[in-house]
């Protein structure tokens, strides 16, 4: 479903994602662990058309990012970390605004956004203005929006962060739940690794722009002789403290919005 080879991206000399190359399977459940600054939002941008390889290529589900965009854009959606809904608008309103811009059929739209919105237990506030939801409504707002226009892959950018414990085991349980239900290939990215432990079929690591470890968590854990799977990624990737440039958070952002007014 998603396929990337010999991939690199540069900027102004700097190599961000230096040759990486992995796979992930129809239906898989593949978590992206890096520490801040390791290329996991380059890639997840390359992936999402926002930003074209310096070189290699990559295709989501069998469609190239560069020559065939439109195709690849509709084919998935993406849960952004920070949260990209209109909060003076209704969660309906929210997901009407979101099928107008996929352009889903007029006649489908109506008995989606209902079945959505019963799947992620919202249904009961359809009329109520995003303000006035908690932050765990909220991302269970925004991922029934991203599956309205049926998309064969779906992108979670550190989709529990800020939540309470209770709520991200609960996020997760619909993710699981919508992965067996609707064989929907999950692509996600966090700094939990009992999350990934948990839920990820296979786990990729990247650091300092290389795939430096991919396979299950067993297998990590296995390879680097460590009892749990953030023993292991430390072990992959050190324990000195990563500074986020201020300039990536700014990037997303500024892709958020781009994703938003398509």
């Amino acid at each position: 479903m998603i396929e990337i080879l010999n991939v690199s991206k540069e900027f102004k000399g700097f190599k961000a994602v230096d040759n990486i190359s992995f796979d992930v399977k129809d239906g898989e459940i593949f978590a992206f662990l890096g520490p801040n600054g390791a290329g996991k939002t380059t890639t997840i941008k390359m992936l999402t058309t926002l930003l074209r390889p310096t070189s290699g290529t990559l295709k989501v589900a069998g469609f190239d990012t560069v020559k065939e965009h439109d195709k690849v854009r509709k084919a998935f959606g993406i849960v952004f970390q920070d949260p990209s809904l209109d909060d003076e608008l209704t969660a309906y309103e929210n997901m009407q605004l979101h099928g107008v811009l996929y352009h889903v059929d007029k006649k489908i739209l109506k008995p989606r956004i209902d079945e959505l919105l019963k799947f992620v237990e919202l249904h009961d506030r359809k009329d109520s203005l995003v303000k006035t939801f908690s932050g765990g409504m909220k991302r269970r707002l925004e991922i029934a929006r991203g599956l309205l226009h049926h998309p064969k892959v779906l992108f979670l950018d550190e989709p529990t962060i800020g939540l309470d414990p209770q709520t991200r085991n609960h996020m997760w349980s619909y993710i699981v739940d919508l992965n067996k239900k609707e064989n929907i290939t999950i692509f996600f990215t966090t700094h939990y690794m009992e999350e990934a432990e948990k839920v990820a079929t296979r786990i990729a690591v990247i650091d300092h722009g290389k795939i430096i470890a991919i396979g299950t968590a067993n297998e990590l854990k296995k390879k680097t002789k460590s009892k749990t799977l953030e023993d292991a990624f430390l072990k992959l990737t050190g324990k000195d403290i990563r500074e986020e440039d201020a300039s990536s958070t700014d990037r997303m952002r500024m892709m958020r919005g781009r994703m938003s007014r398509r």
